[in-house]
Order: structure tokens, then sequence, then C-alpha cells
């Protein structure tokens, strides 16, 4: 059975390195994105730190592929949702991208103007292999020391909006202080922001100790719509959301 999945992968991933197609259009039909998500075993056991590196290599390459840039950031944006069990979000960018689901499944998708979209497993859900960070690390390198967890670095995030930025944060801030600075930096307000790290949503309260976020790796930021729709200086004025 592994081996079968390897190969279907495989193939997967033939097929995405070809990109997107305009062959077969949308095909008419539209389903409603499915709640449940993909089951895959990957060809050798992987962690969660290569899961993200494969993800976020797809997602960087991507928008070369034939098709529309801001599909495949409304796409990513979908999976991050999903990843956090957020199915209405997720529906609620499909829809919002008039993006058609024939098979009901991010798996394969078009946009309004019959450009294929396909996106590889590995985007959708973790492998039944995953193997945990924690369990390779030293046990003696657990506990940080109270130093270590002030010292500062800069944190890579990647907007919803396609848009890369780097935040200087220790290991004992809070993801509330990191959306102050984001709305700082950005003008986009901290109640517009939900931040997610390995498909989990992150609250105002964690710390990024919490996280097991290392150097290199990469916080995803979901921005709402309706700050977007809003000026900057609008923004600044008042930090309500329009109404509806």
């Amino acid at each position: 059975m592994g081996g079968c999945v390897g190969r279907y992968l495989e193939s997967w991933e033939d097929t995405q390195s070809r990109g997107s197609s305009r062959n077969g259009g949308r095909g008419g039909r539209n389903e409603p994105l499915r709640k449940d998500r993909p089951k895959w075993k990957s060809d050798y056991p992987m962690t969660e730190g290569q899961l993200r590196s494969k993800r976020d290599e797809f997602w960087d390459t991507a928008p070369a592929f034939e098709g529309r840039k801001e599909i495949w950031d409304a796409l990513k944006a979908a999976t991050v949702a999903l990843e956090c069990n957020d199915h209405e979000l997720a529906q609620a960018i499909v829809d919002g991208a008039s993006i058609t689901l024939p098979h009901g499944t991010l798996t394969e998708c078009y946009d309004e103007l019959g450009n294929r979209y396909m996106l590889p497993v590995y985007c959708l859900s973790p492998p039944m292999n995953l193997i945990s960070e924690r369990s390779d690390e030293d046990p003696s390198d657990s506990p940080e020391p109270p130093s270590a967890s002030k010292k500062e670095f800069q944190l890579k995030v990647r907007m919803s909006t396609g848009k890369d930025l780097r935040l200087s944060a220790s290991m004992s801030d809070t993801i509330g202080q990191l959306k102050k600075q984001l709305q700082a930096q950005e003008d986009i307000d901290a109640t517009h922001q939900r931040w997610f790290f390995s498909g989990k949503l992150l609250t105002d309260k964690t710390r990024l100790q919490d996280t097991k976020i290392q150097k290199d790796f990469v916080i995803q930021v979901i921005v709402n719509p309706q700050a977007l729709s809003v000026s900057p200086a609008a923004t600044v004025g008042s930090s309500a959301p329009p109404a509806e």
C-alpha cells in the first residue's frame, strides 16, 4: 500500500511541476469544500520541519506556474484555514476568489477564467507517518535558560496578501505583542490579524517559546479582508471594523 501511495505522489508532483493547465476548463460543476482532508503516507518518515519546508518551497514557486498570483495566494490562505480546522473561513476565501471546485477539494480547482490549479496533498494535510520534532531533541537541550529567551532575532512573517517581512522578536514575546508590532509597521489593526504556525492558530497569550519555532521557520498571518478594504489613514484613525 505504501508503495502505491509513493508512486501516486511521484506522479502528482511530476504533474504539479508542469504548473496549472487550461485543458478541460472549469467543467461547469462546483461543489462545496469538503471538510475531510486527504490521508496519505510519505515514502519516508517526515518531521514537522521537513513538511513545513516542503510546503514553503511549493508556495514560493507556485506563482511561477500558469495561473494568477492572487488565486495562488487565496488557495494558500484557504489551506492554512483548513489546517486550523476553520472550514467556514476556507470556504469564504474560495468563494471570495471565485474558485470552482469540481470535486469539492483543493487538489484540483479552477478560477473564473478557466485556469486550472492543482495542489499536492502535502499542502492539504500532514502524512500519517509524520514524526514529532520533539522526539529528535536532546532532553538536555529542552529547558532553555532564561537569558536565551530574551535574545532577539528576526522573525519571518508571511502574510496572506503575499508580502513577506521580518519582525524583531524574542522567544519570550507573546503573539499579542507581535501583532501590535505588525500593526505599527503595516497599519493593519491587531484585531484583523490571525497568526498560524504549523497549522495551528496562535492565541494572543501564546509565547514564541511555546510554539517551538526555530530561526528559519515562517509564521503565517491571515489578514481579514475588511482590513485591506480600509485605507491606512482610516485604519489609524479608528480600530473598529466597518459596519456591515
